[in-house]
């Protein structure tokens, strides 16, 4: 089990950077195919033309469909020039989009891949659309998505992995998801935090997910950690810090994405706050 159809999407050839080597090592160690989707968006609002449309609205709408276009080329060829000596598989791949109908559209572009590459939607430099893929990744195409922070490196074969887990179904995804990943860490460090003193698992946290990753080869171990910081980010992120992690792996968005945008929650925070690669599934 490897990954071997592996998906980047590049809006800012500099800006995307870190994303896209992470793509590259991933495919380059997983012996896959990288297909770089070198990505030109309109941002045009039809809601706003329409609404008093005339035919010069007309004339703009064609004329930011054909900027969008020469982006997607323009970043295509930075692309290819970055990628003409790669010993794996790739592909570089414009492509033009109006932002109104992103999801929909990346949706079916990235429905087929084994994993999706990501940079960190939040921060300097980005926009709404960066959080627009991530979302359609996950929830409308159903890939698992590496989010890689500004500085961040995926390691060829990682160390140290940090599982975080809570009993969902969306951190038992993102398990499975990363199996290939976790079968070639040195540890798996299974990571729960404040387990329910009435849980089904509560004489053994961690030990049936021990089991089950233990029969796919990997070298698991579970720390059980108090909750003494406000976020469980944070005492992620702590722990990651301490231990020299080289990523995380951990379901996301257990709660509404309405919720988390609005209140937060511990995707979005991760998100915010990672210093290491994320794979996360929901």
């Amino acid at each position: 089990m490897a990954f071997k159809s592996i998906i980047t999407i590049v809006t800012d050839f500099e800006a995307d950077k870190s994303a896209l080597a992470a793509a590259e090592q991933a495919a380059q160690y997983h012996d896959g195919h990288l297909t770089v989707i070198c990505l030109g968006l309109d941002r045009t609002q039809p809601g706003f033309i329409y609404a008093g449309y005339t035919g010069a609205d007309a004339v703009v709408i064609q004329s930011n469909m054909q900027q969008a276009r020469e982006d997607a080329d323009s970043i295509a060829v930075k692309v290819r020039k970055h990628l003409q000596s790669a010993s794996f598989g790739w592909a570089a791949a414009p492509m033009s989009a109006q932002s109104i109908g992103l999801t929909p559209f990346l949706a079916h572009q990235l429905r087929f891949a084994d994993l999706v590459v990501v940079p960190r939607p939040y921060g300097d430099g980005r926009g709404p659309e960066h959080e627009e893929i991530l979302e359609a990744s996950l929830f409308n195409a159903h890939v698992p998505v590496l989010v890689v922070p500004p500085e961040g490196r995926l390691a060829a074969q990682p160390g140290r992995i940090v599982l975080a887990w809570n009993e969902s179904a969306e951190a038992l995804n993102a398990t499975r998801a990363a199996m290939p990943l976790l079968r070639a860490a040195e540890v798996v460090d299974i990571v729960i935090i404040d387990p329910p003193h009435h849980g089904p698992d509560r004489s053994d946290p961690g030990g049936a997910l021990s089991q089950m990753l233990a029969r796919h080869g990997a070298r698991a171990e579970v720390s059980i950690l108090a909750k003494t910081m406000p976020r469980i980010s944070e005492m992620i992120s702590r722990h990651v810090r301490d231990k020299n992690a080289d990523m995380v792996v951990m379901g996301a968005y257990g709660h509404s994405r309405f919720r988390q945008s609005i209140l937060g929650g511990a995707t979005r925070n991760m998100l915010e706050m990672a210093e290491v690669p994320v794979l996360m599934a929901h």
